[in-house]
């Protein structure tokens, strides 16, 4: 590797020539502000923060795009900087909504970090005309308030280069440019997928996931209803971020005390769900495989996958999996099975999830989810409105003790709680469907091949026989790229496994906020993953067919995976839908 010799603030340094300016200060432990900076996806020198002085050039240059060269002399700090990062964060105000209190983001928001660290004292100090935006509130999952834009493009750079779909996107030009979607229409009125990824890198309060928790608060308070709530597995290694906790902290004991705490009738884990999405699922590929089904077969699991497949590629619906996600399985058990052995009426149970995703909130209101003719689940409410409403329940989090979930409905295997990770569905789904097409106990369950960040992973393996190969991907251009190898018949997959969202559920939309100085120089989807594993390790039982529970309502309920009345209860159909309507 080509090496060069520079000097940032007077530091000696030897970096790759390859390096920006801001990386290079990064690894020699000086942070460099920015706003419109993400790793890879948006480089585009646009806020103007990153301003450094550079000795020989005639201004500050961005040190987000700018190379570094042999001999280059930075300096990140002088009066001049400083001042001129003061200067353009006042002329962002100048048309920024500064209701700081009510806002959402108050207390995290980077905007509001920058104007604290560099000493603005005059919010008002340029002041003119505003732009009057409408705020659109039409989505199932979020809400978008351009007043408090400031135009970093990173959220465009998400849902276009990481998701494909681009249905957003600066539009006029110079003071009316403002970011929406073609021709200024509506979230609900384009093919929008409801992933969130454009939230989870906003870095003020323009974009948030629509707050549920008052429902949940009026639900907990009605002495008629009785409510459950169930956690997904990524749920568990990220909620500790919102109180201070490392990134990959595993909370999953403290999370389900602090939720009990709320006043909640039952607190039950998602993890219980999935291993029976693993039974039928598995199921379903065995009988693809034996009977000449459609295949590949793709995973259902992922709500804004396979809002994705509805518009961009309905030629694959057939191959989709028809089981239910695990947070609708829950709810769907939850109204079945639990209700009847607790006589209780479906109408009067309230399903509360608690998810890593904003998708789940248009997933709850998709036809054919109400196996017990309501809702199979009644609201859903991400990682961060957890955390909002413990806040507001003064809870110490960290203080809490570590509590087990309530049984049945909170027993689950190794396997379900690696659904948070890219490849967890696929390793799960592999543990159970080896073992019923060889009928021979695996010595070995860790599937390592689909293992890791990467954003498309492929293995073969032998199976009683017959070559396997499977597929995995995260992130919907990942997702793109798989299907059309697919189409075109450049690669052939028997089993394929999608995420919405770049690294699996671990980095859902719902999931708390970490500013870009974390962003983008840790890996958040690694370190979380690596915790959803540990978990997976730990547990006594390891495989979703070895869960007793299950294998005790199968017995008493369903009678066996894919039957009459698991396919009632546990599957759904998908619709083909328009690239530019819901």
């Amino acid at each position: 590797m080509d090496m060069v010799h520079i000097k940032i603030n007077n530091i000696p340094l030897t970096v790759p020539k390859d390096y920006t300016i801001l990386k290079a200060a990064r690894e020699a432990g000086i942070e460099i502000p920015t706003l419109c900076y993400l790793k890879e996806i948006n480089e585009i020198g646009a806020c103007r923060i990153c301003m450094v002085e550079v000795k020989g050039a005639r201004s500050l240059v961005a040190s987000c795009v700018y190379p570094v060269n042999e001999g280059m002399e930075v300096f990140t700090n002088t009066p001049k900087v400083r001042e001129s990062r003061k200067t353009t964060l006042e002329l962002i105000l100048s048309t920024h909504n500064k209701k700081c209190l009510s806002c959402i983001r108050n207390g995290t928001c980077e905007l509001q970090k920058l104007c604290i660290d560099y000493g603005v004292e005059d919010e008002n100090r340029f002041m003119g005309t505003n732009i009057t935006s409408a705020i659109d509130a039409t989505a199932a999952h979020m809400i978008r308030d351009n007043s408090k834009c400031v135009l970093c493009r990173r959220c465009v750079a998400a849902c276009r280069a990481n998701q494909d779909v681009g249905v957003i996107g600066p539009n006029e030009r110079g003071f009316n440019t403002h970011i929406g979607c073609a021709f200024d229409l509506d979230l609900n009125q384009v093919a929008c997928v409801s992933c969130g990824q454009c939230i989870t890198v906003c870095p003020t309060g323009a974009l948030a996931e629509k707050d549920n928790t008052e429902e949940v608060w009026a639900a907990i308070n009605d002495p008629t209803k009785h409510v459950l709530v169930q956690t997904a597995p990524s749920v568990r290694v990220t909620l500790g971020e919102a109180f201070g906790m490392p990134v990959g902290t595993d909370v999953e004991g403290k999370m389900v005390a602090a939720i009990r705490r709320l006043g909640v009738d039952g607190v039950f884990d998602t993890d219980f769900a999935a291993d029976f999405t693993i039974m039928e699922e598995a199921n379903e590929f065995v009988e693809r495989v034996k009977n000449g089904g459609v295949l590949p077969m793709i995973t259902s699991c992922s709500p804004g996958w396979v809002k994705y497949c509805e518009h961009y590629f309905p030629e694959f619906l057939p191959n989709l999996s028809t089981c239910k996600s695990p947070q609708q399985m829950f709810g769907a058990l939850a109204k079945t099975w639990y209700a009847e052995k607790n006589n209780l009426d479906p109408k009067d149970i309230v399903v509360v999830a608690v998810m890593p995703c904003t998708a789940k909130k248009f997933e709850i209101g998709r036809d054919d989810q109400a196996a017990a003719g309501v809702p199979d689940v009644d609201i859903a409410i991400t990682t961060r409105e957890l955390s909002r409403m413990i806040n507001r329940a003064g809870l110490r989090f960290t203080d809490l003790p570590d509590e087990e979930f309530d049984s049945p409905l909170g027993t689950s295997t190794g396997a379900s709680v690696i659904f948070g990770a890219t490849g967890g569905v696929m390793e799960a789904a592999l543990r159970t469907a080896v073992e019923t097409l060889t009928g021979e106990e695996l010595q070995k369950v860790e599937f390592e091949d689909v293992r890791g960040t990467d954003g498309i992973k492929k293995a073969t393996y032998n199976v009683a026989g017959m070559e396997v190969k499977v597929a995995v991907a995260s992130g919907l251009s990942n997702a793109r790229k798989v299907l059309e190898m697919v189409r075109s018949g450049e690669e052939t997959f028997h089993f394929i496994e999608f995420m919405a969202c770049p690294g699996g559920c671990v980095n859902g939309g719902g999931q708390p906020q970490q500013p870009a100085s974390v962003r983008n120089f840790v890996d958040l989807k690694a370190l979380r993953a690596k915790a959803l594993y540990q978990n997976d390790t730990n547990k006594p039982v390891r495989k979703s067919h070895e869960n007793p529970v299950l294998k005790e309502i199968y017995a008493e309920y369903f009678g066996e995976p894919g039957s009459h009345k698991a396919h009632e209860v546990l599957h759904t159909h998908y619709v083909a839908r328009g690239k530019y309507s819901i």
